[in-house]
């Protein structure tokens, strides 16, 4: 690899293709993204680290660049089916945004078979003039095999799947129970009736909790514990545990399967707080007072007993009807869950005192049947007893992350900052479009936001601006630099309560053990440059700027702060990749869904409106697709960034978020991960204006390229073709091809002079 440094009008940036065949490039410095064209992509890949320069601008006065050096080539491979074409094997890569095709010599198959999905090792880069070739060096399966989805997400985006030897042999000889000299040093809370409230398909158990009236100063309360399993017990620092967790950094979920951060042995068994076995635990004990503040808290070491595994199911049926079977069937838990619901209560007023942004969001659930085809997908709706849960593990985070600030040692928190100065302009410019009569200030506080929410919740429009509310923040990052959490109102925040599932979680349990033991942890050695430690932090620092630091007195050396902005830039960059490997998972399973109702109507929403169309998500399906910008009518329809809709210009009418439409499905794209729907309008259809449209000109060009103003004709709508009618449709078009063409030729010949 060459050197990095670069002219002044130069810089160095990581490629990103796009399927059409040009791409952008990403730039280190944080300017804006650079075009590439596609003569500029066929000797380069997507996700390849470049140096360029700008050579020119469109007339909008966007720059486009021209790749000078390639500084690094990821070792990532392609995965994509096999296929024979004329002789020739190539292999047509899964993720579009790689643009070329990988030739594949005989001697490279291996034992792949044609139309098998395969991973691909590049041993020729691509050039100019020239495609890559490379070698299969894994076969999947075949396209339609139950979970491959997934098998492709994990490698496509580099999730690590498969723990190493020595990994599964240091999990192997931990013990499979408590030892007893386990408990001798720990609080011993087995007589406590801890219990664990989780969802119908969890395995593992990060938390348990207990609660119970207290006196609390001169006053009533309660005493809340939180106890989380004990993992850094378990797994040390730099062993070989600890090497593969820190690698994934995160557990990863998809429908039908985890990848987990720990091997099974420890996820699911021995520091998993199963009911009725001995587990050892890291306790948050809290005293609350009636207003829901905690009062005092304390951290230690114990050794408990969980005397039930509920359901939030089971407990909200519990808390709703004490009297009836599910109250009936626990009645000696009964009284506990009562505690916990009233502390819970307290803590949610408190909440809401401190102007928490709390909105509610709709998440949903993927059902499969054993074959991993989708059988319906169905809204994941929160209870009370969710919410009773998730107070609890706030409370015990806010507690881990005080902590960590009074001992002065350094620590990853989880840091969520307030929207940037673009967000908030085009918040504020949203807001007086809309007529909310409300704004936020220059330094917004939370409480401005949910006084917004608050205020506006009755209003028709209520969706759509709570949206709007809720896209103006920023994503939340790992830091070692306390910035605060925006939306939930604290001052310091942290991860605490999920050390099975999160690294960052373990990292804070180490923390807080080092301090009670008087002592300083350490974090290890970074590891050596190529692992994916080091290339991760590298890409997610070139996008996440580090947050407004407080003022902190930690004791600690530049080195070590750098070490653990490293681990946080780490742990945030592979929560980024979980989160996209899931999604790319669940879209792929919902095209796939779609394709069985190809020309079926649906009411849906709009959730989403951009220069080229709206995107709308189904009522019954829970799926999004995009309407285009020529199915919405014979008119200009310009797009109004304040008010985030499109405006037709001739008859006026609007499409913005929280617009309900009707809409037929019309084409689903698998590779693409795209769902394209058709609006249905009641009554006749609107009549197609004449335009000015030279032929063979495209309306929707203008549209995919940004522009504000597009004027499109209303193509008629009709029902998809199966594919025995697109066979005889193409039939009759080539005929009529043929016998144009017999007569033109017979014409020619007619009026040809013969030859002398």
């Amino acid at each position: 690899m060459s050197s990095i440094n670069t002219q002044p009008d130069e810089f160095n940036a990581t490629v990103q293709g796009h399927r059409d065949g040009h791409g952008f490039l990403q730039r280190d410095d944080g300017e804006a993204d650079v075009y590439l064209p596609s003569n500029e992509m066929r000797a380069v890949l997507h996700k390849d680290r470049v140096k360029a320069r700008i050579v020119r601008h469109d007339r909008k006065g966007r720059p486009e660049g021209r790749v000078l050096e390639i500084l690094e080539r990821p070792p990532q491979p392609i995965i994509g089916r096999l296929l024979q074409e004329s002789g020739i094997w190539l292999v047509a890569p899964e993720d579009k945004r790689y643009g070329q095709d990988v030739l594949i010599p005989k001697t490279g198959i291996g034992q792949a078979k044609p139309g098998q999905v395969v991973v691909v090792e590049l041993t020729e880069p691509p050039a100019l003039y020239g495609q890559p070739v490379g070698r299969v060096t894994e076969v999947l399966g075949e396209v339609d095999d139950p979970g491959m989805e997934i098998e492709i997400a994990v490698r496509k985006y580099g999730v690590p799947h498969e723990f190493s030897d020595a990994a599964l042999a240091a999990a192997k000889a931990l013990p499979d129970k408590v030892q007893a000299k386990d408990r001798r040093t720990r609080i011993d809370l087995r007589d406590v009736a801890l219990v664990t409230i989780d969802g119908e398909d969890a395995r593992d158990f990060d938390d348990a909790v207990y609660c119970e009236p207290a006196r609390v100063g001169r006053g009533k309360g309660w005493r809340l514990l939180v106890a989380i399993a004990d993992v850094s017990h378990y797994v040390k620092t730099g062993d070989a545990i600890d090497i593969d967790a820190y690698d994934r950094a995160t557990s990863v979920y998809f429908p039908r399967r985890v990848i987990p951060m720990l091997p099974e042995k420890l996820s699911n068994g021995l520091c998993s707080l199963n009911p009725e076995v001995e587990r050892l635990c890291m306790v948050c004990d809290m005293l609350v007072t009636t207003k829901g503040v905690v009062h005092a808290y304390q951290f230690y070491p114990a050794v408990m007993y969980s005397h039930a595994r509920f359901t939030y199911t089971e407990v909200a049926a519990i808390l709703s009807n004490t009297r009836g079977p599910e109250a009936a069937r626990r009645k000696d838990r009964v009284a506990d869950l009562l505690n916990l619901a009233d502390v819970y209560r307290a803590l949610l007023a408190e909440r809401g005192e401190r102007g928490a942004v709390d909105f509610e969001t709709t998440e949903t659930q993927i059902v499969c049947d054993d074959n991993g085809r989708i059988e319906k997908i169905v809204p994941r709706t929160r209870n009370e007893a969710h919410r009773v849960i998730e107070e609890a593990m706030l409370a015990a985070n806010v507690c881990s992350a005080d902590f960590i600030l009074q001992g002065k040692q350094p620590g990853l928190y989880r840091v969520h900052e307030g929207p940037t100065v673009e967000k908030k302009e085009v918040l504020r410019a949203y807001l007086k479009a809309m007529g909310v009569g409300m704004t936020i200030g220059d330094e917004p506080k939370p409480s401005e936001f949910q006084a917004i929410a608050k205020a506006t919740k009755d209003r028709p429009d209520a969706q759509q601006i709570h949206t709007m509310l809720l896209r103006s923040m920023q994503q939340a990052i790992y830091t070692p630099f306390n910035g605060g959490h925006f939306g939930l109102a604290y001052e310091a925040y942290t991860h605490f309560t999920s050390p099975i599932r999160r690294y960052p979680d373990l990292l804070v349990h180490r923390v807080i053990k080092a301090i009670l033991l008087g002592s300083k942890y350490q974090l290890p050695a970074l590891p050596t440059p190529g692992e994916a430690h080091a290339k991760l932090a590298k890409r997610l620092a070139q996008r996440v700027k580090a947050p407004t630091q407080k003022p902190m007195k930690v004791v600690a050396s530049a080195v070590d702060m750098q070490a653990w902005e490293a681990a946080g830039l780490h742990c945030s960059a592979n929560e980024r990749r979980a989160d996209e490997a899931s999604r790319d998972v669940e879209a792929w399973l919902k095209c796939k869904y779609m394709r069985e109702h190809l020309g079926e109507e649906f009411g849906g929403v709009v959730t989403a409106c951009t220069t080229f169309g709206i995107f709308v998500t189904l009522d019954a399906m829970y799926v999004e697709g995009l309407v285009h910008i020529t199915e919405l009518g014979g008119e200009y329809f310009r797009f109004d960034e304040a008010r985030q809709e499109l405006r037709g210009e001739r008859t006026g009418i609007r499409y913005a978020v929280g617009t309900r439409v009707r809409v037929q499905v019309s084409r689903v794209d698998l590779d693409g991960r795209k769902i394209d729907f058709r609006l249905v309008r009641e009554g006749e259809e609107l009549p197609v204006r004449p335009t000015r449209e030279k032929a063979g000109r495209v309306p929707s060009a203008a549209a995919a390229s940004g522009d504000a103003d597009v004027r499109v004709p209303r193509p008629k709508r009709r029902k998809p073709e199966s594919a025995a009618d697109a066979a005889v449709s193409s039939s009759i078009q080539i005929l009529k091809a043929n016998v144009k063409k017999a007569a033109k030729s017979a014409k020619t010949n007619k009026s040809r002079k013969p030859r002398r």
